[in-house]
């Protein structure tokens, strides 16, 4: 993690030079589904406030991994905007909130990066206490990390 590299988590640090023709459209690729919808967890969308819920909670999100030093070098130099939006939209998409994620697949996104357990781990700690922050219930807390932690197969590659 150390250096300039970027660290790219699940559709989070994307490049400000990545054009559309890299979404998973235009990227056919056998990698697992980066936003498997659970529509049984609509429930616990709602419990994360929806939409605009999610959307604070992923700007929240943002603010504290560019707060974090150990993420804070490799979200430097990503389109924060993008980065939260597409977040909002795979929450939401794996939570059955009907959204559609337009962002790449986790092999693809992640394949330039040397990430290890380490900053999969640190990501999610920072994840759960912007959670809190937002007042998130506990146990919904924990069925969006059940969907989201089986991605670290697809990101964690050093």
């Amino acid at each position: 993690m150390l250096g300039t590299a970027q660290f790219a988590t699940p559709a989070f640090a994307q490049s400000t030079t990545e054009t559309q023709a890299e979404t998973p459209a235009a990227t056919a690729s056998a990698a697992p589904n980066p936003a498997p919808v659970h529509p049984e967890l609509a429930g616990v969308f709602e419990q994360f406030g929806g939409v605009a819920g999610l959307t604070a909670l992923n700007e929240e999100f943002m603010a504290l991994m560019l707060a974090d030093p150990r993420l804070e070098p490799y979200f430097r130099n990503v389109d924060h905007p993008r980065v939260t939006r597409q977040l909002t939209e795979q929450f939401c998409a794996v939570l059955g909130g009907g959204c559609t994620y337009s962002g790449r697949d986790m092999v693809e996104a992640h394949a330039a990066f040397k990430i290890e357990r380490a900053h999969f781990n640190a990501l999610v700690e920072v994840l759960q206490v912007a959670m809190n922050k937002r007042g998130i219930p506990f146990r919904a807390q924990n069925k969006l990390l059940a969907v989201l932690a089986p991605m670290h197969r697809e990101i964690v590659n050093d």
